[in-house]
């Protein structure tokens, strides 16, 4: 792989983040609502302290300085002060960043491991009553509102059986030293089994939730995949060379068959990111994505740009290793 192809590809992603930041400035800015009156409700406020308190957040700026002043800061990753918090939004966001990586991760994570092996048994079982509940299973699992299988889960896991906790990150009888702010991570590196055990019970239904729509468009990739790659001739001949079933598919089928899987793995990874923000939402979970809804309601417009351009960035990324990916495991195709 050329590494000149590579930069080449890299520096079309910058108009697309100009185009995205665009959007996303104009889209917060003109939604209905001022943040300057959210903030002083009920304080009986005089005119003269709402247009001091405009002019403190720029708001008395036209529109074109305004995005100017947006861009120029953010190209520094200084997306100014949040309205709500009175604090720098970078640092704000920093807080809640890592439990919606963590939880990101192990959403991805149950995805991979339920999806891969039922891809492939149902491409090698086809047309048999466990290819047909993989079939109805993947599409129930694409079909179901990420907000309704959440609010299932929380009442039958936690309501009803109190097996798991509602909601939070942690229990508040742990104490975990962060190093990576992952509390699954920090755990293990202190020794504390005791920590991870309640860490993974507080993750385990968001991550379910957020996983299981991925595990279901996966396996589907997966088992048609596998099929194309099963009817491909050197599979025949290696079968006919007297190979096991066995090695033919784990030596053979299944690398081949695996290059969709995982340059679409990379793409949903950023899709995990959008539908965070209902999940966090409906389990209580404090990370970004409950951030950035939270901070909607009240026009917290720094935060919200920020957030977004985030999101936005990371999912352009993903895309970006995506194609790389696919050029790696498929040589055939060039950037």
């Amino acid at each position: 792989m050329r590494v000149g192809a590579i930069v080449t590809r890299f520096l079309q992603l910058i108009p697309v983040l100009f185009g995205v930041s665009v959007i996303v400035f104009l889209m917060i800015t003109l939604t209905p609502g001022d943040p300057v009156e959210i903030m002083l409700t009920g304080q009986n406020a005089t005119p003269e302290q709402e247009a001091l308190l405009r002019h403190d957040m720029g708001l008395d700026r036209p529109l074109g300085e305004r995005f100017v002043v947006f861009l120029g800061n953010a190209v520094r990753g200084d997306f100014g002060l949040s309205f709500f918090h009175r604090r720098p939004v970078i640092d704000v966001i920093a807080e809640r960043l890592p439990a919606t990586i963590e939880l990101t991760l192990v959403a991805l994570i149950i995805a991979l491991v339920a999806a891969i092996p039922l891809g492939v048994l149902a491409a090698v079982r086809k047309n048999t009553i466990f290819d047909r509940l993989a079939t109805v299973g993947s599409l129930l699992g694409v079909s179901l509102p990420g907000f309704w299988f959440g609010i299932l889960l929380l009442m039958l896991f936690a309501v009803n059986l109190h097996l798991l906790p509602v909601a939070g990150r942690i229990g508040f009888a742990y104490e975990v030293p962060p190093v990576t702010r992952l509390y699954l991570v920090d755990s293990l590196v202190h020794g504390r089994l005791d920590a991870f055990l309640d860490a993974l019970s507080h993750v385990i239904l968001p991550a379910l939730t957020l996983g299981l729509p991925m595990a279901a468009i996966l396996t589907r990739v997966t088992r048609t995949s596998m099929l194309e790659v099963l009817n491909q001739d050197y599979i025949v001949f290696a079968e006919a060379k007297g190979l096991s079933r066995r090695r033919v598919l784990f030596r053979h089928a299944l690398k081949n068959a695996l290059i969709p899987t995982v340059t679409v793995a990379a793409l949903e990874t950023g899709s995990l990111l959008g539908g965070n923000m209902v999940v966090e939402t409906v389990f209580g979970w404090p990370g970004l994505g409950r951030l950035v809804v939270e901070s909607i309601f009240v026009r917290n417009y720094p935060l919200v740009q920020a957030a977004v351009l985030i999101y936005a960035f990371t999912y352009v990324f993903l895309n970006f290793i995506a194609d790389i990916l696919y050029t790696v495991l498929n040589p055939r195709v060039r950037l």
